[in-house]
């Protein structure tokens, strides 16, 4: 800005500061000091006003003036006068503040007045306006209200009452409303501040009540005190006890005490518990009566006792109720009742029942498996009825029978009337329990016909015939079927499903005779045929049918005759007589008699009745014509008819090849040449053309030979060799072309001629032998053998001792030439030659001779004399059972001291089970095995011999013992099936004993031992270790009827084997269901003109899920009687018995129905029957007192908290009413009288209000319902704030300069409104600080801190003064130094670059091959980073490292030189065309370096004008003082810079490697989130704190400096 503009500022502020600074006063008047004058009214103003109120002027000169009171002398600590004599003007100013709000100030006018100091001191009254304002908060007279009532105060009284004061003047702002907390019930607050009591009180419920009751004025500004409401008790409550209901059982035969009572022992207490009177137990009355002295009660313990024991089967009913009382011991009137319900067990002494004597059931026939058939029925009169099994006697193979009596089919396919119509048995019950009586019932089931089976023809096929004389309904044929059947399912009826087009034939449905319906036209020289195809259907009601065929044929008129006039066909030569020719087709009637004959050539050909032309000899096409023409006829003897068949013979391949010799043989050296001709062998045939075409082919000869295939020359193939084959006996196949094709063949053989060619060859290259060295001279030792594939001479073989080794003279050894025997002509000695070696040679007798080379080793035998020898004497091994076959256990060590020790020794010994070896290896056999429970020990005696001929020997014993492998399965012992159980109440604690169960295993110890449990855990059966299966939860039979269970028994072994079965459970009946009515209550209303004796009002109806007898139910009326109502015992009616004459206003019978079931005990239920008789029909209804309510609750308040209460009513003391919830019945319930209660905690953050539809039903029959609206408003309470994370990690660099940001830490406040402001701070730290807005920690300074980690704590307050804390340890990183730092310049917004820093980060790194670490952004300019702007030049200083150390910005700075055009390309991708960057050779701090003279410059001129500019607002803040706020304009000096800083929000600090990377590179979206959460946070304070200054990395620009201005 230049210095014109600056001064144009300067000017404008000065002379706004003058105008403030002499304002005007609040009224200008003129003082009259020549006569009395009236008062006069000026404002108002505001309270607390300061400043001038009134220029007085025309005071004539040399008059004095003075300000008095007028009449409130203290109004003028207010005022005060400015005047000086001489003057002709005053000033009424403030002394202090005005305020209206002190005693004195009446109707808020301040009083003064202005006397003329002439003599006749003329008064000028004034009276000055003020406007009250709302400054004062209200302030209670008591911290602390205490009183003490009785529990029996008057409700509607007032029970204490509460004061408080507002100081401020005006009505409008002084005027208190109350409020407390908790909300309850039972009290109300009156905005007067007294408690009125609106309900009974209860000492036992409540017996203190804490408050807190706030006063509030219309602005909120509040104060708080403390109520305590202390409830005395009085004693106005009865006893009672700890149970209206309890039970106990005894055996029949049983007395003494009730020792089990359950839910727990009797007991009674006095209901006002803070006084606790004693009380003593009676027994009132009990029921049935007649057992009254059969029990007597412990007056002082309320122990009930059996003095005289029962009888159950004298007992109608196996439930005593006994009714006891419990009385206070200082007042008898004051008593609590209880019912003890005493049940009597019985014992079994009845025989099961059928219900019936016999049964006789209809079944039908092939009813499927399960199919139910009946179901018997079997009652025991002990309790819990029949427990036993059921079964069939004799046992049927058609039927079986359940546990509950139902008879079901097993095997459809025994159920067929056709064979039997009739099955008898007998149905056998037998009692579980002893002593197991027995009862039977005959059973007797008829099979009743089913139509299974279909209608079967007497014959597949029925046929007819219709002749020339045919008559209309003349019989053509009847068919017949029959079906097994019976009745209706065995009636046939016969039809003609089709065939019966033209409607010739009709069929009798009955008989099945097949009649002419019309007369069916002939043809001449054709039989008519008619396939009807007939169905004989069942009269069942599902009909079965089968079909059958009838053929009817009607033939016409015979004239024979040819179809044509000449045949052609061909036959092949030399065919057998008989070959077919062809067959000729003519008319005829099939059943007449037709002659066909060969009238030319009849010596060769025949032809048949049929039409078929055959051959009577055979036929040569070589030497007889080839064509014949064959004249025939046809005649029926009345007419004839002739034709021509031409008849061709064609040629066959009838001749084969014939050879000129059938055997051939030629001789062929060996060493003939591949290719050259060996010799020809030539065949001809009779035949011509194709027929005697021959060609050649040669079987054998192993592919050596080839003969040509047109001229039969034999040739060489491959080369011979007479050793391997020295004949070769070929096969020469001569074959024509005919078709088929005819051959001969023709023996060739070949016999190759021998050459010298094969030296001879040992029969081993190298013979071995072992001499004694007791041998004998002379003895044959070997006999060497050579041989040579040639013959004679070639193959003749000699043989020869070329050398011995070693040498000796004369030689040890003579090989015999022809013979090739090897002798030993010299005594051998073992101790001086062990070994000799010999060549030999064989030579044929070829020219040139051959010789083949060999060689003989004999090894000199040392004599045995010493005998094999065990290590031990006695072996023992340990195997397993398990043990694989062939597999090994034992080597046994044998040592022999002979030369050659036990290599050549074997073992003897006797077993089925293990081999040795003749190394000594012991094994099991292969396909053995083992079994330890079979045997478990082994004794082998084993004999080493240490050759085998006169070998000598040793022996030793080898002991086996095998030892267990888990190799048995636990087995299960014989089950019942099903396992018999009654129901009831079992638990852990008290398990039923159900069956004990105990696997077997065949193994020993942990493979032996067996735990029986179940596969998967079950909730109602366990087992206990001794193999009893317990029930361990409620069995209830009408939920569950029977438990099949999967047993698994598993033993310790390793691998542990496991058994699986399946036991079922079948509970039986037991009387532990109560009926149950089908309504609570029922009510009729009637008009008592209508009634009459025996008229029926209702009919009551209960069930009972019990079976038999335990849910058989009668009714009765509960101990009241009504003289006008009867209830019918079985089947519940309600009828009215009296007249009802006397009746003369509405009346209500209300009495209670009892239904009681038949088990044993007993069992009932009730329910009311109301019987509301009317004089007149009246129209009523229920109706609310009001049609909507208003309800408030703060907070969480606790489950159960009262809301308010609705009132509805019914218009009629007839009628109750009841009252239910239609909406937010998750959150809201209602009692019976209408208290609306909490069901879960409430929270105003989620929800504030709740609307409610309330609706109230009454007994009216039908029922009459109203709705009310409730309105539920949650009321705030303040909650502390928490914490997204307890712990946050964050590094930063020692370098960091002040502000700079290290990690923003956010914590939450559930509330609303003046809650929700959060201030943050930190606990003690002078390195680093925080934001108290947005809870940005920065640096203050840590040059120090280098390689250190600082733990901070953060904490974050509410504007109640509720806090939370977290932690933020934060690692100061020591790589890198100032000098470390580089910085570049993009042509990019801030924002922009700030966005794409985790990319930007990638991409250097990318070109400098390190990692990059950028530490700030920020705009060389001090305008907002945002705008738009001519040039723009955003800064980005960063770190390089590599390997966790840092590299020198210079180093760095080079480096991005020299790789500008790569930095370039990695930029355009980044933000586009256009990018440009420089490198920064200053420092972040240069730039503010540069501009400090400047800014130290105008920071003076910013002062002065700071200076005015305050003048200014607090002169207009005296003249407007009920300016909010929020309309004030306010300086941040010190707020947070707009440019990006690098800030660490990663809460996972592993290691220093980590830290020398970007700590936002956590992720782009983690960095740029917290980026912009910090700006949202600055954006929404910059709307109260506008305009903002711009704070950059380690100064403050001049720019920002002009902007703030």
């Amino acid at each position: 800005m230049d210095c014109v503009g600056l001064s144009r500022i300067c000017v404008v502020l000065v002379v706004f500061w003058l105008h403030v600074v002499t304002g005007s006063p609040i009224v200008t008047t003129t003082i009259n000091c020549g006569s009395q004058s009236p008062a006069i009214s000026f404002g108002p103003v505001d309270e607390g006003y300061s400043g001038d109120v009134e220029l007085v002027d025309g005071i004539e000169p040399g008059t004095s003036v003075t300000l008095e009171s007028d009449p409130f002398p203290e109004h003028l600590e207010f005022l005060e006068l400015n005047f000086t004599l001489g003057q002709t003007t005053a000033t009424v100013r403030t002394k202090n503040p005005l305020d209206t709000d002190v005693p004195t100030m009446n109707d808020r006018v301040l009083y003064y007045s202005l006397v003329c100091g002439n003599a006749n001191k003329y008064k000028n009254s004034r009276r000055l306006s003020i406007n009250d304002i709302n400054d004062n908060s209200p302030t209670f007279d008591q911290k602390l209200y205490a009183q003490s009532i009785s529990e029996i105060h008057i409700v509607n009284t007032e029970v204490l009452r509460v004061r408080a004061v507002d100081a401020d003047s005006s009505p409008e702002f002084n005027l208190l409303t109350y409020s407390y907390e908790p909300q309850t019930a039972d009290f109300s607050l009156t905005n007067s501040g007294a408690f009125i009591l609106l309900r009974r009180l209860n000492y036992n419920v409540v017996p203190t009540y804490n408050f807190i009751v706030t006063a509030r004025d219309r602005d909120g500004k509040n104060d708080t005190t403390s109520v305590e409401i202390t409830i005395n008790d009085f004693d106005n409550l009865n006893p009672y006890f700890s149970h209206s209901l309890y039970q106990a059982v005894i055996l029949e035969n049983e007395n003494g005490n009730l020792n089990k009572i359950t839910p727990e022992a009797i007991k009674a207490q006095d209901g006002d518990t803070g006084i606790n009177m004693t009380v003593t137990y009676s027994i009132t009355s009990v029921s049935p009566v007649k057992y009254q002295k059969n029990f007597k009660i412990n007056s002082d313990t309320g122990v009930l006792s059996v003095v005289t024991s029962f009888d159950r089967e004298e007992m109608d009913s196996a439930v005593i109720s006994v009714n006891i009382k419990a009385a206070q011991t200082d007042d008898s009137l004051k008593t609590a009742d209880a019912v003890v319900s005493v049940t009597v067990e019985d014992v079994n002494d009845n025989a099961p029942e059928f219900d019936q004597s016999n049964y006789t059931v209809f079944l039908l026939e092939n009813s499927p498996a399960e199919t139910v058939v009946f179901k018997a029925v079997v009652t025991d009169l002990d309790q819990g009825g029949f427990v036993g099994t059921l079964e069939i006697v004799p046992e049927s193979a058609s039927f079986s029978i359940s546990p509950d009596g139902t008879v079901r089919v097993i095997n459809p396919e025994t159920l067929d009337r056709e064979e039997t119509e009739t099955f008898v048995f007998q149905i056998e019950a037998k009692e579980k329990n002893v002593p197991n009586q027995i009862a039977r019932v005959q059973v007797t089931i008829n099979l009743q016909d089913e139509n299974d089976n279909s209608p079967i023809f007497t014959s597949d096929m029925y046929e007819g015939k219709v002749f020339g004389n045919q008559t209309v309904g003349i019989l053509v044929v009847q068919v017949e079927a029959e079906d097994l059947d019976d009745g209706r399912n065995g009636e046939i009826e016969y039809s003609i499903n089709f065939g019966n087009n033209n409607g010739y034939f009709s069929i009798n449905v009955n008989t099945g005779e097949i009649s002419l319906a019309k007369t069916i036209p002939l043809e001449e020289n054709r039989v008519l045929e008619f396939p009807l195809y007939i169905t004989a259907r069942d009269g069942g009601r599902i009909s079965r049918s089968t079909s059958a065929q009838a053929i009817i044929r009607a033939p016409g008129n015979s004239k024979p005759q040819f179809l044509q006039k000449l045949y052609q066909g061909t036959v092949e030569e030399e065919q057998d007589p008989g070959a077919l020719i062809l067959k000729v087709n003519f008319l005829t009637i099939p059943s007449d008699s037709v002659t066909l004959e060969v009238v030319k050539e009849a010596d060769k050909f025949s032809i048949s009745p049929t039409g078929e032309v055959k051959t009577k000899v055979k036929l040569d096409h070589d030497d007889a014509p080839h064509n014949y023409s064959v004249e025939i006829s046809i005649s029926d003897g009345a007419t004839s008819d002739t034709a021509v068949v031409e008849v061709q013979v064609t040629d066959i391949n009838d001749n084969s090849p014939v050879f000129a010799s059938s055997s051939v043989t030629k001789s062929v050296p060996e060493d003939a040449k591949v290719g050259s001709n060996i010799t020809g062998v030539a065949a001809t045939d009779k035949d011509s053309g194709f027929n005697k075409e021959i060609r050649y082919s040669l079987r054998g000869g192993e592919g050596r030979f080839f003969i040509d295939p047109v001229f039969g020359m034999v040739s060489l193939a491959a080369g011979l060799d007479r050793e391997t084959t020295a004949e070769y006996e070929l096969l020469v196949m001569a074959e024509d072309q005919g078709r088929p094709a005819r051959s001969a063949t023709a023996t060739l053989l070949l016999q190759v001629t021998d050459i010298n060619d094969n030296i001879p060859k040992f029969s081993k290259a190298e013979y071995q032998l072992e001499v004694l060295e007791t041998e004998s001279v002379g003895t044959s030792l070997l006999t060497l053998s050579a041989e040579d594939p040639d013959e004679a001479a070639n193959g003749r073989v000699t043989y020869s001792i070329s050398q011995q080794s070693p040498s000796s003279e004369p030689a040890v050894f003579e090989l015999e030439a022809s013979s090739g025997i090897l002798k030993l002509v010299q005594p051998l000695n073992y101790s001086d030659v062990k070994v000799f070696i010999l060549n030999v040679q064989a030579s044929d007798g070829g020219t040139p001779s051959l010789v083949g080379n060999g060689s003989v080793v004999v090894k000199v035998k040392d004599f045995n004399n010493n005998p094999p020898k065990f290590s031990k004497e006695s072996y023992d091994v340990v195997v397993y059972e398990n043990l694989a076959s062939g597999a090994s256990i034992i080597t046994l060590e044998v040592t022999d001291t002979d030369e050659d020790g036990f290599s050549n020794g074997h073992f003897i010994y006797i077993s089925d089970t293990f081999d040795i070896t003749n190394q000594g290896v012991v094994s099991l056999k292969k396909d053995t095995t083992l079994d330890r429970e079979t045997q478990d020990n082994y004794i082998l005696q084993v004999v080493a011999v240490d050759q085998a001929a006169d070998g000598l020997s040793a022996t030793a014993q080898l002991n086996i013992t095998v030892l267990d492998y888990n190799d048995n399965t636990p087995q299960f012992p014989s089950i019942p099936y099903p396992l018999q159980f009654p129901e009831g109440e079992y638990s852990k604690e008290k398990p039923g004993e159900i069956f004990t169960i105990l696997p077997t295993d065949a193994d020993i110890d942990l493979n032996g031992e067996v735990t029986l449990s179940l596969s998967s855990p079950h909730p109602f059966f366990s087992f206990r270790e001794d193999g009893m299966l317990l029930a361990v939860g409620p069995l209830d039979r009408e939920s569950t009827e029977v438990y099949d269970l999967v047993l698994k028994a598993s033993d310790k072994g390793s691998p542990q084997r496991e058994n699986i079965t399946t036991i079922r459970v079948s509970l039986t009946d037991v009387n532990d269901n109560r009926p149950e009515f089908s309504s609570s209550i029922y009510d009729r209303s009637i008009l008592l003109k209508d009634a009459e004796t025996g008229m029926l009002l209702l009919t009551l109806r209960a069930t009972d899920q019990d079976a038999g007898n335990n849910s058989l139910i009668t009714y009765s009326f509960f101990e009241e009687e009504s003289p006008y109502l009867a209830l019918n015992s079985n089947t519940g009616e309600v009828t009215l018995t009296f007249d009802l004459a006397n009746v003369t206003e509405d009346t209500q019978l209300s009495l209670t129905a009892v239904a009681t079931d038949h088990g044993s005990p007993p069992l009932n239920t009730t329910a009311h029957v109301v019987v509301n008789i009317r004089v007149a029909s009246l129209v009523e209804g229920v109706a609310f007192q009001s049609f909507s309510y208003n309800f408030s609750l703060p907070e969480n308040n606790l489950t159960g908290a009262t809301v308010g209460q609705v009132l509805a009513s019914s218009g009629s003391n007839l009628y109750e009413v009841s009252y239910s919830l239609k909406t937010h019945t998750d959150l809201f319930s209602i009692n019976s009288d209408g208290a609306i209660m909490t069901t879960k905690e409430l929270d105003k953050e989620q929800q504030e209000w709740y609307i409610l539809d309330v609706e109230a039903v009454d007994t009216r029959t039908p029922p009459t319902s109203a709705v009310a609206l409730v309105r539920i408003q949650v009321e705030d309470v303040n909650e502390s704030p928490e914490f997204s994370s307890k712990d946050y990690e964050a590094s930063v660099f020692m370098i960091a300069a002040y502000k700079t940001p290290v990690i923003q830490v956010k914590a939450l406040d559930p509330d609303v409104g003046d809650s929700s402001g959060l201030v943050y701070s930190l606990s003690d730290s002078s390195s680093f600080d925080v934001e108290p807005a947005s809870g940005l920690v920065y640096v203050v300074s840590a040059a120090d801190l280098g390689g250190k980690t600082v733990p901070l704590e953060v904490k974050a307050t509410d504007g109640q003064g509720l806090y939370a804390t977290a932690t933020v340890k934060v690692i100061v990183e020591d790589s890198a130094s100032s000098s470390d730092v580089t910085i570049i310049s993009l042509n990019q917004l801030a924002n922009v670059v700030e966005s794409k820093v985790s990319k930007l980060e990638e991409s250097l790194g990318k070109v400098l091959g390190w990692v990059v670490n950028i530490i700030q952004v920020w705009s060389s300019v001090g305008e907002e980073t945002r705008m738009l702007r001519a040039s723009v030049r955003t800064m980005v200083s960063f770190v390089a490292h590599d390997k966790g150390e840092a590299i020198s910005a210079e180093e760095v700075r080079k480096k991005l030189q020299s790789a500008s055009n790569d930095v370039k390309a990695e930029l355009v991708l980044l933000f586009g065309d256009g990018v440009h960057f420089d490198v920064e050779t200053g420092s972040p701090s240069s730039t503010s370096d540069q501009v400090a003279v400047i800014v130290l410059g105008i920071l003076l001129a910013v002062t002065v004008l700071g200076l005015i500019v305050a003048v200014v607002f607090v002169v207009r803040f005296k003249r407007n003082g009920k300016r909010k706020e929020s309309d004030k304009e306010s300086f941040d000096i010190d707020s947070q810079a707009d440019g990006f800083t690098n800030m660490n929000f990663n809460k996972n600090h592993k290691s220093s490697q980590q830290l020398s990377r970007n700590p936002y590179n956590s992720t782009a979206e983690d960095r740029e989130k917290a980026q912009w959460d910090k700006r949202d946070g600055e954006q929404q304070t910059s709307k109260k704190d506008s305009p903002r200054f711009r704070e950059h990395k380690n100064s403050e620009s001049v720019e920002s400096h002009i902007s703030a201005l």
